[in-house]
């Protein structure tokens, strides 16, 4: 059975940064994409980035480029997402996802089968 536990969420001044963690089970990084997606109160699920398998394909929203940076730890199992210069519209519940085995990551939600429980962010003005 495969589990995502995300972590590193937590209150930040604007300006600042905040690596965000998730470490899975049950699944091996280097074949399977794995995602970051916020949702703020009110509004929808939203994709930020993603990650091939075997980590030679990132991708990004708009608004985070140059401040957000994907990676993964294949021998932790564990992908990051590295916050820099923290927007006040950046507060969201963050969810890390895994897509399906052998396929190129994608920024639709319903691409991926498994999520975590999701951490907050808070960002002070």
């Amino acid at each position: 059975q495969v589990q995502l536990v995300e972590s590193g969420g937590g209150l930040v001044q604007a300006g600042g940064s905040l690596r965000l963690s998730c470490a899975a089970s049950g699944r091996t990084f280097n074949w399977f994409a794995m995602a970051w997606f916020r949702q703020a109160p009110g509004k929808q699920r939203e994709f930020v980035s993603t990650i091939s398998g075997s980590g030679t394909f990132t991708r990004y929203l708009d608004s985070v480029k140059g401040r957000f940076t994907i990676s993964t730890d294949n021998a932790k199992n564990t992908v990051y997402l590295q916050k820099n210069s923290l927007k006040p519209e950046d507060p969201a519940y963050y969810y890390c996802a895994s897509g399906p085995g052998g396929r190129a990551p994608q920024t639709v939600a319903t691409f991926y089968d498994y999520w975590g429980q999701g951490t907050q962010v808070t960002v002070s003005s």
